[in-house]
């Protein structure tokens, strides 16, 4: 059985699944937090973020990142039928807030992550990487509201991401650049198996090796989707949740054992 790691993950980031204010009070850690609803989310603004960019007393930042969640969350319903029921806590920090609370918790440069509640260093308007960062991040959100007490391989749960990361900005396939990178990765012995990816998360690597294993998780999916449809994709995560099992689902949504689907797609990278 996969038990869960959220529990964990609060404990480390002293935050609990209610949000910034139930975590570190009204006032917050080193400011207040505001907070705005809409359908489908709960948005907790960083104060210091509304001073730093202008737009205090304005509800123009907030209300866009609102806007691009909604449109986020109905993409996600379509591509992979991802329909959380509960509503979504995502905070919004200053960057110099973020970068002072959670840099350790990484080893690499992050603009996001989803520990139980959705969690964004911030900017002064809604950029194109906010808003790939918004996309990221809400996969992991809506897996974790239809199974809490799952931890997925970090192979599916990133990689399930970042192909929808792609998917919403209009990018159906890897890059000639990225797949040239990951075939010079696999000839020179480099890439990772499926169980190396199989940790929670990749937090813990360095960046280059983050680089390899985000980029990698992402053209597995892709080739699972490539080679079953990208309905195999809802079969695979639907069928995991349900079993707990990964081979299981991989099983039933592709017809084939992970162990081949692995091989064939190291031996289309030129793997040895």
């Amino acid at each position: 059985m996969i038990r869960s790691l959220r529990s964990i993950v609060f404990v480390l980031l002293g935050l609990t699944a209610a949000g910034p204010s139930a975590a570190i009070g009204d006032e917050g850690a080193d400011g207040r937090f505001e907070r705005r609803e809409s359908l489908h989310f709960t948005l907790y603004q960083d104060v210091d973020l509304d001073e730093h960019s202008g737009l205090r007393g304005s509800r123009q930042f907030e209300q866009s990142v609102l806007r691009e969640l909604e449109a986020a969350y109905d993409l996600l319903g379509d591509l992979l039928e991802l329909r959380p029921v509960r509503k979504l806590s995502v905070s919004v920090w200053d960057p110099a807030l973020f970068d002072a609370r959670f840099a350790g918790l990484f080893r690499f440069p992050a603009a996001g992550f989803y520990g139980g509640s959705i969690h964004i260093r911030g900017g002064e308007r809604v950029t194109e990487s906010l808003v790939r960062v918004l996309h990221h991040e809400l996969v992991h959100a809506a897996l974790d509201a239809e199974a809490p007490n799952l931890v997925l391989p970090a192979w599916l749960n990133e990689g399930l991401a970042e192909w929808f990361e792609a998917r919403s900005t209009g990018k159906r396939f890897l890059s000639s650049g990225e797949l040239a990178a990951l075939e010079r990765v696999a000839r020179g012995g480099g890439l990772f198996f499926v169980s190396d990816l199989s940790r929670p998360g990749f937090g813990g690597l360095a960046p280059d090796a983050a680089a390899i294993a985000y980029l990698e998780s992402y053209a597995f999916i892709d080739f699972l989707a490539r080679s079953g449809g990208e309905h195999g994709l809802v079969e695979l995560w639907s069928a995991v949740l349900r079993s707990g099992s990964v081979e299981r689902g991989v099983r039933r949504a592709f017809r084939r054992e992970l162990a081949e689907l692995e091989r064939t797609f190291r031996q289309a990278l030129g793997a040895p």
